[in-house]
């Protein structure tokens, strides 16, 4: 380790003192602390803040997570919560446990990229359908149920998409949502009626609120919801038919391409799922879709004009060679022949790439090589964004910081890595163009 690195760790173990008082650590667990304070001023701070952490996350970081164990997490931390601002930082407090979890089992590779984004996912998820069940019970005491003209009573339903959809969350993404619910009717029951649409919007305001108002303890997630109908102008929350109408008469080809990875993440998620299928003609054609190749190819277009933005070439996802244009790549095929080979109909990319040489006929050296590119940027995004629990993919501009995220990709240089992931972009872009 060279010696900056090595300064580097005393200071923080220095600054982490406390939690490590009467600690006996084995070596492998005194070696996994080193790599994750090297990699992570985020998880120092959780640690000065709350000691007592330390200890917990030695003890439970070496297990992955099971099946459906985020969402028993969330519902313990929620547990007695009797007010939308004890809500908030109980799932504040929970989200920085469990953060500080996933980092440590990242960055000593005791996780895969699947796993950890499958966690991030996963604890996205259960954040959001948690909050929504909490707050939904919460306006009915005013409000009332919000009914059908059957008076069954109807949800909210929330769609992600994007990496969320995906379910390939990095370390400080935001999540991008849609909210919708299936028929228009009132609420009944409650000291006032509302419209089921307004009732559903307060619901929807409440739920971004809750998860991405900055406080005293950080936030849960950042909320986008610009992918939504007639975008950042468009009504909060649209009914079913409304989004149906709006995507035969006004969908446009970017928005097929983001609704590859929609996917019900909270509310009703068997109503959702029925959207979803209504949609799905509007995303895949059941003809080879020609008509998409003039889009397609405006938006590459788009692309490569960015890649050229001064400074950019330190972004390993924007910048040329880099995250997004392995996912253009698989996406685009997606859009032409997934109507017709269903097997093309799924969200994660790095279950696309392996079915390319079939389903479209490219070589297989190509999805290797996009495939060892994409891991190798997915990795070190995380290394990025694990030091301070920023959303960035900007390679930092100072020797050390660099150096750290070497490090924590296998003890290498940052000459070393470097080198990789300038020969894992060169592919890429050849690819791509």
């Amino acid at each position: 380790m060279q010696q900056g690195l090595s300064e580097l760790l005393e200071q923080q173990l220095d600054r982490v003192a406390a939690g490590l008082d009467g600690l006996e650590l084995r070596d492998d667990q005194r070696e996994q602390l080193h790599r994750v304070l090297i990699g992570s001023d985020f998880v120092r701070d959780q640690f000065v803040r709350r000691p007592e952490l330390l200890a917990e996350i030695v003890a439970t970081a070496t297990e992955p997570y099971r099946s459906g164990q985020m969402v028993e997490r969330v519902l313990s931390a929620l547990d007695g919560v009797e007010s939308e601002e004890s809500l908030m930082r109980a799932l504040r407090h929970l989200r920085q446990r469990e953060m500080v979890r996933i980092i440590w089992r990242d960055l000593n590779r005791l996780a895969d990229l699947h796993e950890t984004t499958l966690a991030l996912s996963d604890l996205a998820d259960a954040c959001c359908a948690q909050a929504l069940d909490w707050l939904h019970e919460d306006l009915k005491r005013d409000f009332g149920t919000p009914v059908d003209e059957q008076g069954v009573e109807q949800r909210l339903v929330v769609i992600g998409m994007g990496k969320h959809g995906a379910q390939e969350l990095n370390l400080s993404s935001d999540i991008d949502l849609i909210f919708s619910f299936p028929e228009h009717g009132e609420t009944e029951g409650g000291r006032r009626s509302l419209e089921n649409a307004e009732f559903f919007n307060r619901l929807g305001k409440r739920l971004i609120k809750v998860l991405d108002t900055q406080t005293a303890d950080g936030f849960v997630f950042r909320v986008d919801m610009r992918l939504r109908p007639f975008g950042a102008s468009g009504p909060l929350v649209a009914s079913f038919g409304a989004m149906e109408h709006y995507y035969q008469t006004q969908g446009r080809d970017w928005e097929r391409y983001a609704l590859i990875k929609a996917r019900i993440v909270a509310g009703d998620v068997t109503a959702g799922n029925e959207l979803l299928r209504s949609l799905n003609p509007f995303i895949y054609r059941r003809y080879i879709d020609y008509s998409a190749f003039e889009s397609l190819r405006d938006m590459k277009q788009m692309i490569s004009r960015e890649n050229r933005i001064k400074g950019r070439h330190n972004n390993i996802k924007l910048g040329s060679g880099g995250i997004r244009e392995v996912e253009f790549i698989a996406q685009a095929f997606q859009l032409i022949r997934g109507g017709r080979d269903k097997q093309l109909q799924q969200r994660e990319l790095l279950n696309i790439l392996p079915l390319l040489p079939d389903a479209v006929g490219v070589p297989q050296t190509l999805v290797d090589e996009l495939r060892d590119a994409y891991l190798l940027l997915r990795n070190v995004e995380h290394a990025i964004q694990a030091l301070a629990d920023k959303q960035t993919q900007e390679l930092p501009p100072d020797e050390l910081s660099l150096e750290r995220i070497a490090w924590n990709l296998g003890d290498l240089s940052w000459s070393e890595l470097e080198h990789q992931l300038n020969a894992a972009r060169e592919n890429v872009s050849k690819h791509f163009a």
